[in-house]
């Protein structure tokens, strides 16, 4: 079955940074696109990253833009966020998942789902 496990989440001070990634097994990697999304307590899940298939695009939230980066390793079945610069209210459950769409921030059209991993920013 599909399985996608995400690891690299903890605690850091603000201003600092973390790498989220995100094991995936059970489908052919190379042909889904990939996103990060985060929920924070009391708050909606929302997109933070996306990638596809190809790593030839990329999206992501103005808030994180110039701070994560998201990038992928076909041949490793991983997707990261890199995450910089870190900020209190990037404290959050981070999810990947899978997308059997080309490039797409829709919650909707993500049809497999890790876990999570919970970032958590002290300022």
């Amino acid at each position: 079955q599909v399985q996608l496990v995400e690891s690299g989440g903890g605690l850091v001070q603000a201003g600092g940074s973390l790498r989220l990634s995100c094991a995936a097994s059970g489908l052919t990697f190379s042909s889904y696109a990939m996103g990060w999304f985060r929920q924070a307590p009391g708050k909606e899940r929302d997109i933070v990253a996306a990638i596809s298939w190809s790593s030839g695009s990329t999206y992501s939230v103005d808030s994180v833009k110039g701070r994560f980066t998201i990038s992928r390793d076909n041949a490793k079945n991983t997707v990261y966020l890199q995450m910089n610069s870190l900020k209190p209210e990037d404290t959050a459950v981070y999810y990947c998942a899978a997308s059997p769409f080309r490039l797409t921030e829709l919650e909707y059209e993500y049809k497999y789902w890790g876990q999570g991993t919970q970032v958590t920013v002290a300022s």
